[in-house]
């Protein structure tokens, strides 16, 4: 059984999303397990957005191989919960897989699950998430990350995302592929939640670092050292980078080389000047060090996303 976990204002796509992907690989894959919502007590569950849906106890939970976690507004009240959290620790710790979708992972978080582990949320979250839970090696520009038997996924949307990789892993990619294209999807989605967020607000930030991120982004062609960042912050290297990435979820230098990623896109997709000459003017130097850095982040070389805005 695949078993969903909801509670009061949830997000109704993060349960509907991942469910409706294991509704049609049941399609393709008849022995593929059911699905079950379940909340701490039975009964209807109030979403967010006001649609209810009908949920099982949490003891229906026997024979369960793969919980998803949704995330929304109610998240903060589950983090509190104690028999919620146990719950989730017991499925672990027994060899579920458990997966997270947005804030869900503050669920996993708080039950201990994600501490040393890779993980990811949504876009808008990281500078709280990386404030609670410091021991988690979050990746704000991922659309989903696996870590062992814990997945963790960005926000809303991506739990299909998420979903189609279980479901490729279960049942193998050519069923990964029949459920996205029943379901007018990509298959994988290309790039990082970068592309949805203004570079995770690290474009223009309201903390203490945005005046020195602007200037940044118009040195791109320099070599903006950890030390050289520091010394016009007015603080000492080690200070500076802790201070950094505590207040915008990024190392200097992740941060950097995702502004470096913004600015070259843009001169590729809206100019024709020569992928060498974008490159050198936005730091990355080497054209195959930005290409591998584009394929990383947005899933295609340069030259590729050239050609797609030229064809649109």
């Amino acid at each position: 059984m695949i078993g969903i976990l909801v509670f009061p204002d949830f997000q109704l796509l993060d349960a509907s999303g991942p469910a409706s992907v294991f509704e049609i690989a049941k399609r393709f894959v008849p022995t593929a397990p059911p699905i079950r919502m379940i909340a701490m007590q039975a009964g209807p569950v109030r979403s967010s957005c006001g649609v209810e849906v009908l949920a099982s106890s949490l003891r229906s939970a026997g024979g369960m191989t793969t919980l998803i976690i949704a995330g929304g507004l109610g998240v903060e009240t589950v983090i509190d919960c104690r028999t919620t959290l146990g719950f989730v620790r017991r499925l672990a710790r027994s060899g579920v897989r458990v997966a997270s979708v947005c804030s869900g992972a503050y669920v996993l978080a708080a039950a201990g699950l994600l501490e040393g582990r890779k993980a990811t949320t949504h876009w808008c979250r990281t500078q709280d998430f990386v404030s609670r839970y410091p021991k988690v090696k979050l990746d704000p520009d991922r659309i989903f990350l696996r870590d062992g038997n814990v997945w963790t996924s960005a926000g809303i949307t991506a739990g299909i995302d998420l979903a189609l990789a279980i479901a490729a892993e279960d049942h193998g990619d050519a069923v990964a592929k029949d459920i996205a294209s029943q379901l007018v999807l990509y298959h994988r989605r290309s790039g990082g939640q970068s592309q949805f967020s203004s570079l995770l607000e690290l474009k223009t930030p309201n903390g203490r670092f945005g005046p020195l991120l602007s200037w940044v982004r118009e040195h791109l062609d320099q070599p903006l050292t950890v030390e050289m960042l520091a010394d016009r912050a007015g603080l000492s290297p080690r200070h500076f980078a802790r201070a950094f990435t505590a207040e915008t979820g990024a190392t200097p230098s992740k941060a950097i080389e995702r502004l470096r990623l913004e600015v070259a896109r843009e001169h590729v997709q809206s100019s024709g000047e020569l992928i060498e000459r974008v490159a050198e003017k936005t730091g990355f130097r080497d054209p195959e060090r930005m290409r591998r850095a584009f394929v990383r982040a947005f899933g295609q070389p340069p030259q590729s996303l050239r050609r797609a805005v030229r064809k649109s």
